[in-house]
């Protein structure tokens, strides 16, 4: 993996917002910035790439990029179901809703779609408890999850792909 010339400016920029010398707390912005540039997940040589800029050891990205449930360490769907599983959320039935979505979508937390539109995720607590069910759909929440609106994101999922 190689960046372009504008994209070593943008991650130049980034390093810069950290002090002399601490390069590696730019680490997050930068996985976030590949991930996006590599389809949407972090391979093993994205995530060498990240520690070759930033002069860390490759242990140090990938000790970051497994921890994390916001990095996808393999290719994943066009939508991205991310359903919180902490307890409130299954207080609350988000183990019927993943039920659900492999009632409608025949994959598992980790599995994507043949079709590559949708991948499914379990996650911890998403932070909106008072919300429950609930799941994070890219930069949005969805919340009180219900089999209707289930079947509604992957009506816009599949149309969003045409």
């Amino acid at each position: 993996m190689t960046f372009s010339e504008d994209q070593l400016k943008q991650v130049d920029e980034m390093i810069t917002h950290y002090p002399e010398g601490k390069q590696k707390s730019a680490l997050i912005p930068l996985l976030h910035f590949i991930q996006k540039a590599n389809g949407g997940w972090l391979s093993s040589d994205a995530m060498d790439y990240a520690a070759q800029l930033l002069n860390i050891t490759p242990i140090e990205v990938y000790e970051v990029a497994t921890f994390y449930s916001m990095y996808n360490l393999q290719p994943v769907g066009k939508t991205v179901f991310e359903v919180c599983q902490t307890g409130p959320c299954m207080l609350r039935g988000s183990d019927d809703i993943v039920a659900y979505i492999f009632e409608q979508l025949g994959i598992r937390p980790g599995q994507t779609t043949a079709d590559g539109l949708f991948t499914l995720k379990t996650v911890e607590c998403l932070g909106a408890c008072g919300y429950a069910p609930m799941m994070q759909l890219g930069p949005d929440y969805r919340e009180h999850l219900t089999k209707e609106k289930i079947d509604q994101l992957i009506s816009e999922g599949r149309s969003k792909a045409n």
